[in-house]
């Protein structure tokens, strides 16, 4: 602060000379304003002022701190404390625009004077007399237009404003609220923007350059034209050599040093649109429009921009190979979905909700509600593991069966149309048997399955009607991997989020959503089940999905073939892919989730566990059974 306090203890110097020379002046044009004032009563109350808070843009970032997205209204703006801006865009500002800011009460006399008679000589305003508190009142209670009384009630606002607030508090305001052209407001997200660097961290040269902006930042903008803001940096550099605030030799360095320029990314678009956007429309829910995008927000979402592009371009890719293969009947109606969720925390690590984002914005791994099919199977089997009447080996029949349903009969089928006989359960997951698992949900209950779903964190409704073991029930992969999730992790469930936590400008916490895990599934149930469906991946409907590795999963293939899913986890993730077509259109005959998405879920999988250790599921042997 060595340098700004040289300013101030200067420009305290000036005072006694300033005060000396316009004494006369000052005591009619104050004498003058504070008449006037009363004819300005209905003007706005600057005591506002007092607790004001400028908007801010909101920011989304991964897990990692890498910026996802910034979101702001028509102001782009991060606020930073006084003491954190650079005393060279200090002193660079004060300088070109009001060099006696630390002497006048709001309005300065001798300025007024000279401009008086300047513009009275042309018959036009052709020069202002504005203080930085008077720029300050502007552009926060009056419109910017060159009218007499615009500017009487502009002084009258500036010395009110002068009276509540220190000088520190009118500057820290001033070089937080000042547009600096293309959308960016504030002296932080403008040295950003210019320069790729923090207001705190400004060369001299940097400061100037960005002072030199302020009277026409849009065409001073060295994005604009250099030549003209390197001119508006040279004037700013001579001023404050004339203010004796800077040497010539320091000015003469500032005006060679090389200026290495940003970029303009005011209205960037997002890294990973389909995360950020499913994070601001929870956001929006929870804390409204306005705090989002005005209240500077700082959001650390669970994901892994890595891990992100990593599905996005498996689903990319993929969705292109699987047209080539013919499981679509159109290109862009068919659509490719994953959800990814660490069952360690139930963050989400991926989400992508289709093959191409500036094709269709809909997030379908959050917003498309599709049956499952046989996908569904394992909450069923799960809910009959946990009454402990029924386990792997446990025997079904696979025979005909029907049952009343309203004024009809329900007769569910296998896939394929033959019967297995008497099996186990293990091999009726394996293979995807229908009548067994519809079987045992009316021997169990399906209410109680209802209850498993609920518990797994399902919150699409659910009907228990006689197919619901089939599948008959609409949800999105985001549900579908965060119940999977807690198959993994032995019945142990956190909350499935996308946001770790959200902060204001400030630091202050406004949610916190670190991992509360609480047991809410039977770890002998669980890891039976899990055990099971180990079956489906080594010998049964997925083998397509085999890995080197221990690896869980379940097919899902809806009657109709409009939906095919694989749902699958590893100790460390959880991952649901899903594909149809967004007219509900069927897919290509003979389509399978084990023949086509069972291959995109093990490409996605080989990559996010190519740097992790091989773990073990735990055995059913190291759990009591109920």
């Amino acid at each position: 602060m060595q340098l700004f306090r040289f300013a101030q203890a200067v420009g305290k110097v000036t005072a006694s000379t300033l005060l000396g020379t316009t004494l006369l002046g000052s005591s009619v044009v104050a004498g003058g304003l504070v008449g006037l004032a009363i004819s300005f009563r209905n003007l706005p109350d600057v005591r506002v002022l007092r607790s004001y808070m400028p908007t801010e843009t909101s920011h989304i970032y991964d897990i990692k701190g890498e910026l996802l997205l910034s979101i702001h209204d028509e102001a782009n703006r991060e606020v930073i404390p006084l003491e954190e801006i650079s005393n060279n865009l200090k002193l660079a500002v004060l300088a070109i625009e009001d060099s006696h800011f630390f002497v006048h009460q709001g309005i300065n006399p001798g300025a007024i004077i000279r401009a008086g008679l300047t513009n009275l000589e042309s018959g036009a305003t052709v020069e202002g007399a504005s203080t930085l508190t008077m720029q300050l009142v502007k552009n926060l209670f009056l419109t910017p237009e060159r009218e007499f009384s615009r500017k009487v009630a502009e002084a009258v606002l500036a010395i009110r404003l002068e009276q509540i607030l220190e000088k520190n508090e009118l500057l820290e305001l001033y070089l937080n609220q000042v547009y600096w052209g293309h959308n960016l407001y504030g002296a932080e997200t403008a040295a950003q923007s210019y320069f790729n660097k923090s207001a705190r961290d400004l060369t001299l040269a940097e400061a100037a350059m960005m002072a030199g902006l302020i009277q026409a930042p849009e065409e001073y903008s060295p994005f604009v034209n250099y030549q003209l803001a390197k001119r508006q940096q040279g004037i700013v550099l001579s001023r404050m050599q004339e203010l004796r605030w800077i040497t010539p030799e320091e000015a003469q360095e500032a005006r060679e040093q090389p200026i290495r320029l940003g970029n303009i990314s005011s209205f960037s678009s997002s890294l990973s649109p389909y995360v950020t956007g499913a994070v601001v429309e929870e956001l929006t829910e929870r804390f409204g429009r306005d705090t989002l995008s005005k209240g500077g927000m700082r959001v650390q979402t669970t994901v892994d921009l890595n891990t992100q592009r990593m599905a996005e371009r498996t689903v990319r890719e993929w969705h292109t190979r699987l047209f080539e293969q013919g499981l679509y009947r159109d290109f862009e109606q068919g659509q490719l979905a994953l959800a990814a969720v660490d069952p360690r925390t139930h963050f989400v690590k991926a989400l992508v909700g289709g093959y191409d984002y500036n094709q269709s914005q809909f997030n379908r791994a959050t917003q498309a509600q599709r049956q499952p099919g046989s996908a569904f199977k394992p909450f069923v089997y799960y809910a009959a593991f946990a009454t402990g009447n029924y386990g792997p080996d446990t025997p079904v029949d696979d025979s005909p069966v029907s049952y009343p349903d309203g004024d009809g009969v329900y007769t569910p089928r296998n896939y394929g149309g033959g019967f297995s006989g008497v099996v186990s359960i293990r091999k009726a997951i394996e293979v995807s048997l229908n009548i067994p698992a519809v079987k045992i949900g009316q021997e169990i209950g399906l209410n109680r399955v209802v209850e498993v779903s609920r518990l797994l964190g399902i919150e699409s409704p659910i009907d228990p009607v006689i197919s619901l073991p089939l599948g008959s029930v609409d949800l999105t992969p985001l549900e579908m991997a965060g119940a999977f999730a807690t198959f993994a992790s032995n019945g142990w469930r956190s909350d499935t989020t996308l946001i770790a936590q959200v902060t204001d400008s400030h630091g202050n916490v406004m949610l916190d959503n670190t991992p509360r895990p609480r047991l809410v599934l039977d770890p002998w149930a669980t890891a039976a089940l899990t055990d099971t469906m180990q079956g489906v991946i080594t010998q049964g409907t997925a083998t397509s999905a085999q890995m080197d590795r221990p690896a869980a999963g379940k097919t899902g293939t809806t009657s109709s073939q409009r939906d095919i899913w694989f749902v699958g986890y590893v100790p460390q993730l959880s991952v649901a892919v899903w594909a149809g077509h967004d007219n509900n259109m069927p897919l290509s005959y003979g389509a399978t989730g084990g023949g086509f998405v069972a291959p995109v879920w093990r490409d996605f999988m080989r990559q996010y566990l190519a740097d992790e250790p091989v773990q073990n599921f735990r055995s059913p042997d190291e759990f009591d059974r109920p």
